[in-house]
């Protein structure tokens, strides 16, 4: 059992850690071996911490590759808590046989180099899934298997399906078609924030590529109605593509969704795309066409809410990217107006105040208005739903606003992200943010701040270098 370690003291450990991890990850060594460079040069850890450490882990992002093993065998994972696996850490508590297989099977290694001797047999040809009956989903009286209950995960394939079915039955195109099309377009808008990327990205493509086979063979008004929802899907697109760090995908896909605006008449359409280009266009610095594809947007962009989200969403950050503090604050005041008395609209189309407020604050952080950038991220984080992609980047806006002044505080902030996000629901933008939050903050002073840059190091990309989703 290890005696009880002074929180100046774990936090020495940790930064220690951290830093022999990264020396044998460049001598290439194994992940054994590096357990064992651990555990000779910090003697208060563990084999199970060592581990943990060893692969990078936070407690809480240990907790959450335990359970992927659980779901992965169709079983509910037990409520482990870090309390509790600290405690299994330090050996002031045994974990059961079968969360010491599912710990060993999550963390690739013997239960007996984790320090959890078991009383089954182990060995590396036999360490597939054991028949285990703990957390089993229950099968309702009737006996019907709730494992493939409707959820929308489930139901997204769903939507791609039923376009496919409407074409084999109309294949010159038909008003259902057209409606069905539409409704596809609202439900992938609607629930954009509820999925990767990666997977969004790919059933949007299929159901483009479906519409596709019929506009040439249907009449006028079908192929017109066709091709403005061919339009939405390619700004879809255009976004997921943006936001899987494909800049110059991103672009083609807006590029043309903005023709297909144009030549609809579709004007939201035109507007919208042309707000999404110049969001690309910023990423990449490129002050000039971002401005002008936001004051396009803005030519196109119908009053209200619409004339709002290009002013925040597009116009705003290029104004403060260039300094223009004073056309800047007349944008803020001219869109806070109209967002006081505008209907909000849901979705990826659609704008609200904590997307507002998140723009607004970004732009004082470029202003370097770090007082009134936080404040304005906090209101943003009050409205937005609780780890949406919106309170993710408002959350991150906020550390990046605190990093001159609360260093440590930032780094918490950001590390809670990444404990609490999947690394495939990480939008490029919020690994954007980190990276520069990791870039303000010296891991040398910021102890936090160290591990955020080892646990960024170790972030898999949202894209694998072969082209598929990692």
């Amino acid at each position: 059992m290890v005696g009880k370690v002074s929180r100046a003291r774990r936090a020495e450990i940790q930064r220690e850690a951290i830093r022999l991890r990264a020396q044998c990850q460049r001598d290439g060594d194994s992940q054994e071996r590096t357990v064992t460079v651990l555990r000779a040069a910090i003697p208060e850890l563990t084999a199970l911490e060592a581990w943990r450490l060893a692969l990078g882990w936070s407690r809480a992002q240990a907790i959450r590759e335990v359970a992927q093993v659980y779901l992965a065998d169709d079983l509910l994972p037990p409520a482990l808590s870090q309390a509790l696996l600290c405690r299994y850490e330090h050996g002031h508590a045994q974990p059961g046989d079968e969360y010491r297989i599912m710990i060993s099977r999550a963390y690739g290694a013997r239960p007996d180099q984790l320090g959890l001797a078991t009383s089954h047999l182990w060995c590396s040809t036999c360490a597939a899934p054991l028949p285990l009956d703990y957390g089993r989903r229950q099968r309702e009286e009737q006996g019907i298997d709730r494992k493939a209950s409707m959820t929308t995960e489930s139901g997204l394939p769903a939507i791609r399906e039923s376009v496919q079915w409407a074409v084999l039955d109309a294949p010159e195109g038909s008003p259902s078609l057209v409606a069905l099309a539409e409704a596809a377009v609202e439900h992938y808008a609607l629930n954009y924030s509820k999925h990767p990327p990666s997977t969004l990205h790919d059933e949007v493509r299929a159901t483009r590529n479906l519409l596709s086979t019929v506009v040439a063979a249907a009449d006028r008004d079908t192929a017109r109605g066709l091709h403005r929802q061919v339009g939405w899907l390619s700004a879809l697109l255009g976004n997921l593509a943006y936001h899987l760090d494909d800049r110059a995908g991103a672009r083609a896909h807006l590029t043309l969704a903005g023709a297909i605006g144009k030549s609809t008449g579709e004007t939201a359409l035109t507007a919208w795309s042309s707000g999404a280009l110049a969001m690309v266009a910023t990423s990449r610095r490129d002050w000039d066409h971002a401005r002008g594809h936001a004051e396009h947007g803005l030519q196109h962009a119908p009053a209200g809410l619409r004339r709002a989200q290009l002013l925040g969403w597009a116009l705003l950050p290029t104004l403060a990217a260039l300094g223009d503090t004073s056309r800047a604050d007349e944008v803020v005041s001219e869109s806070d107006e109209i967002m006081r008395t505008a209907v909000e609209i849901p979705g990826r189309f659609g704008y609200d105040r904590a997307e507002h407020r998140l723009h607004v604050a970004e732009a004082h952080l470029t202003l370097e208005r770090y007082d009134r950038a936080a404040g304005v991220a906090r209101t943003s984080i009050a409205a937005a739903p609780e780890h949406t992609p919106g309170w993710v980047a408002a959350t991150l806006v906020l550390a990046l606003a605190e990093a001159h002044d609360a260093p440590e505080a930032a780094a918490g902030r950001a590390l809670n992200v990444l404990d609490l996000i999947p690394p495939a629901r990480l939008r490029a933008t919020a690994r954007s943010r980190l990276a520069r939050l990791t870039r303000l903050l010296d891991p040398a002073v910021t102890g936090a701040g160290a591990e955020l840059a080892e646990r960024l190091s170790t972030l898999p990309a949202p894209v694998r270098t072969d082209g598929t989703a990692a």
